[in-house]
This record gives structure tokens, C-alpha cells and sequence, in this order.
């Protein structure tokens, strides 16, 4: 209902301009969209249908072209790009990994050493998490597996539940920030930017919502401490630590080739697949069984994510031929307005766009209209991805409806608890991912220092 309402007050603001000459915009398509959208989305139609509709609906009222030519130029484009064969894959390299047993290696390694800080294991999910999304590259992903191998450490124990599922959510949604996120070959597809630069620029921001999440787990745990485990002696600590090396490897091969030159996000998709597959072999894991069910998982996904990508590029295509994206983009950029103002309304549209539009439907959806007024604002293409990407996260456990939240209540013990116990328990994380939004809008350098430096 508060992005429903968003949306009106944004419709009345264009309105305004309009009448007041401020731009030349196409009110009656723009009504017309805004109408079928929240009538097909509130009826329950799936995102990916509900974008072709539009399409070929705006492309009949407003366009002379034949549905059959802008339709098979425009899809060509996505459905033959090299770039997006990596989204399959980094998937693929994800259900390998759940199903060859290294991601409870990973957790238990970093568990012994980090269960004595305050916080004990909520600090391990945030970790794990992190670590884990260095490989998967996606969001869903990382929540599923870590969530499968975090939650039945807390049984029977006196860690606050809510706060349990808060982490593991935060944790999961840092799947697409922190590279090779997927999310930033979408953006970077729709853009054309850079996807090496783009990762390059997510690193230090990755750093700075894990240490924000770090810190308020701390005095969590300062204000609710429970009692530690005993210390284990440091041989122990050490021999632990050969879990971990499976996933650095993994990392080393996958980021290394990226970072190095030496291979394009596609081609070290490619190779983490391998990685990966070699690694379950190692584990004794590696069977057709499990391959058949990894490319099964994959392919759903990826028939999911494929649907709503040429549905969405259908109608970006048809409104910019009637030229909704130009006159919104030149209506905002002269406004009587500070562009970090602007920046901060389209913060806040994107924000109240995720309490009810999944993520990635979200960044397909409505950055080619917002990337056309962030340039013309003097903002670096760059930094906007990874705020945007952000603002994707932040949707993911973003109640009533992010997607993360709703992959963890499914994977609790039965009986579970209510989804309410998600959706507090994420609260505080939330509010650190949005301070963190708030300190990279203050200091884009964060974002655009490692890129400078590489040049």
C-alpha cells in the first residue's frame, strides 16, 4: 500500500510538470501503464507475463510497427548475448555446491573461530554468508544453502530466534552485492557498462555492510550475552581452517580470473563450474544424480529469470519509442532541485518499490527509466549499479514481500514459527543495509576508488 501510494504521488508530480510546461510527457500512456500494472500485479499475474502484456498491449495503442518485428529484433538482442550465459552458470556453480557438502565445511570452519565474540553464531551466518556469496553470485542461492546448514545449529539453544533468521536473511542478501552477483551482469547488460568494473566497485561496499552488520551483532551481543563456549586450543583453530580452502580456491579461480585479466564473467562462470564440480568429486559427491538435479534446479531458475528479461526489454523497447523514458528523465533532471535530492527520491521510489516487487523484476523494470536521469545528473554509471544493486538487496528482506525472508520460513523445523518472526528479526539489518545506502550516497568514493585504481 506505501509504494501504491508512492507511485500516485510520483503520477501527481508528473502531472504537475506537465501542466505547468516543465515537460512534454505522454500522460495518457503513462496512465494507461500505471493502471494495467497495479490491476494485473494485485490480480496475482506473474511479473514476467505481466511485462509482455503491457508491451504488446502499449505497442498496438501507441506504435505503427507490426508486434511481430519490434518483438524478434528486440528479443534477439538479450536471448544471443555472451554476457548473459554467466547468469546460468554462476547458478549452476551455486546448486553444486549446496548439493557436494561444502558449504557446512565452510560453516563449521568459521563457527570455531568466531562462536566466542559476542554474538557468537549469528556472527558465523553473517561470515558464511559473505564468504558463500563470493561463489554463487545469488542472493536466493546463498540464503537457501546457508540457511540449510545454519539453522539446525540452533536448536535447543538460547539464541534469540528472530535475530537467528534476521542474520541469516541479511546474510543471504548479500548474495548479488558481493561479486560475481549476477544482478550486476543484468544491470550492466541493460546499461552497457562494465561488469568488471562493476564488481570491482562493489568490493568496498560489500566490506562496509558486512562490518555494519557486524557491529550491530556486536552490541546485540553485548546487551544480550550468553555464555560462551570454551576456548579451543589453536592447533584446533588452525586444522579448521583447511575447510576453508576449497571455497578460497574457488574464489581465487573465479574472482582471480575476472580481476586478472585473464578471463571474462562469463568465462570464469564457466570455470567455477568446473571448480566446483571437482571439488564435490574430491567429496565423494560428484554423481549424475546430483548433476541431473543441479542442471534441473538451474534451469528453472534461469527459464524464470529468461521470461521476465524479454519481457521486460519488450517494454523498455515500446517506451522508448513513445518516449516516456526521455521526457521523464528530462522532467526530473529540471526540477527546481539539488540533484542529491533527486538521487534521494529515486532512493526512496526504489525502496518503496521493494515491499511489493520482487528484485530483480525491479531492476529490469525501472532502470531504463532511471539510468537516463542519474547521467543527465552527472552521477558515474558505475556507482549507480551498485547502489542500485543495493537497493535489490534491500528488497530481498524487505516485508511484506521479500523474496529471502519468505526462503527461510520455508526452511525452518516444523513446527515453525509465523513469517512475523522473519520479518522483526531483519529489521535492524535493513536499517544498517539503508545507512549503508546513505554513506555511499554521501561518499561515492567508496565505490569508485578500486575502479580508479585499476585504471
Amino acid at each position: 500500500m506505501i509504494a501504491v501510494i508512492f507511485l500516485l504521488g510520483l503520477l501527481g508530480v508528473v502531472l504537475f510538470a506537465a501542466a505547468s510546461g516543465a515537460a512534454a510527457l505522454p500522460i495518457g500512456e503513462i496512465l494507461m501503464l500505471i493502471g494495467l500494472f497495479v490491476l494485473f500485479f494485485g490480480s496475482g499475474v506473474h511479473i514476467a507475463a505481466v511485462l509482455g502484456v503491457l508491451a504488446f498491449l502499449t505497442g498496438f495503442l501507441f506504435s505503427d510497427r507490426a508486434w511481430w518485428l519490434f518483438a524478434g529484433q528486440t528479443l534477439w538482442g538479450p536471448s544471443s548475448n555472451f554476457v548473459l550465459v554467466a547468469v546460468p552458470l554462476f547458478l549452476l556453480m551455486g546448486e553444486i555446491l549446496l548439493r557436494s557438502g561444502l558449504s557446512d565445511r565452510l560453516y563449521r570452519a568459521l563457527n570455531v573461530w568466531l562462536n566466542r565474540m559476542p554474538g557468537g553464531l549469528l556472527h558465523t551466518n553473517i561470515m558464511s554468508c559473505a564468504v558463500f556469496s563470493a561463489i554463487s553470485g545469488s542472493s536466493v542461492a546463498t540464503a537457501a544453502t546457508m540457511g540449510s546448514v545454519g539453522l539446525p545449529y540452533f536448536q535447543n539453544t538460547a539464541y534469540n530466534q528472530r535475530w537467528v533468521l534476521g542474520s541469516l536473511a541479511a546474510g543471504g542478501a548479500l548474495g548479488n552485492l558481493i561479486p560475481p552477483g549476477i544482478t550486476f551482469i543484468i544491470y550492466a547488460l541493460i546499461t552497457e557498462t562494465s561488469v568488471g568494473a562493476l564488481y570491482l566497485a562493489a568490493v568496498l561496499p560489500s566490506l562496509l555492510v558486512v562490518g555494519l552488520f557486524t557491529l550491530l551483532i556486536l552490541a546485540h551481543g553485548l546487551r544480550n550475552p550468553l555464555p560462551k563456549p570454551p576456548p579451543l586450543p589453536l592447533a584446533m583453530k588452525l586444522r579448521a581452517l583447511r575447510d576453508l580452502v576449497p571455497t578460497m580456491l574457488l574464489i581465487l579461480l573465479v574472482l582471480g580470473s575476472i580481476y586478472g585479466g585473464f578471463a571474462t564473467p562469463t568465462e570464469a562462470a564457466a570455470l567455477g563450474v568446473v571448480g566446483s564440480m571437482i571439488f564435490a568429486a574430491i567429496e565423494g559427491r560428484l554423481s549424475l544424480r546430483m548433476l541431473n538435479a543441479s542442471a534441473e534446479a538451474t534451469a528453472r531458475n534461469t527459464a524464470l529469470l529468461g521470461l521476465i528479461l524479454f519481457g521486460a526489454y519488450l517494454l523498455n523497447y515500446i517506451l522508448t519509442i513513445i518516449n516516456v523514458p526521455q521526457a521523464l528523465a528530462g522532467m526530473i533532471a529540471g526540477l527546481p532541485l539539488p540533484p542529491w535530492a533527486i538521487m534521494a527520491c529515486i532512493i526512496a521510489l526504489y525502496f518503496a518499490l521493494g515491499t511489493f516487487m520482487e528484485g530483480f523484476s525491479m531492476i529490469i523494470t525501472t532502470v531504463p527509466v532511471t539510468f537516463p536521469i542519474v547521467v543527465a545528473l552527472g552521477y558515474d554509471p558505475i556507482w549507480f549499479g551498485v547502489i542500485v544493486v543495493m537497493l535489490v538487496e534491500i528488497a530481498q528482506i524487505s516485508p511484506p514481500d521479500g523474496t529471502v525472508m519468505y526462503v527461510l520460513q520455508g526452511m525452518r523445523p516444523k513446527p515453525a514459527g509465523p513469517i512475523t518472526d522473519v520479518f522483526v528479526g531483519v529489521m535492524p539489518f535493513l536499517l544498517a543495509y539503508l545507512a549503508a545506502v546513505a554513506i555511499l550516497l554521501a561518499f561515492p568514493e567508496i565505490a569508485l576508488w578500486l575502479p580508479e585504481m585499476m585504471k
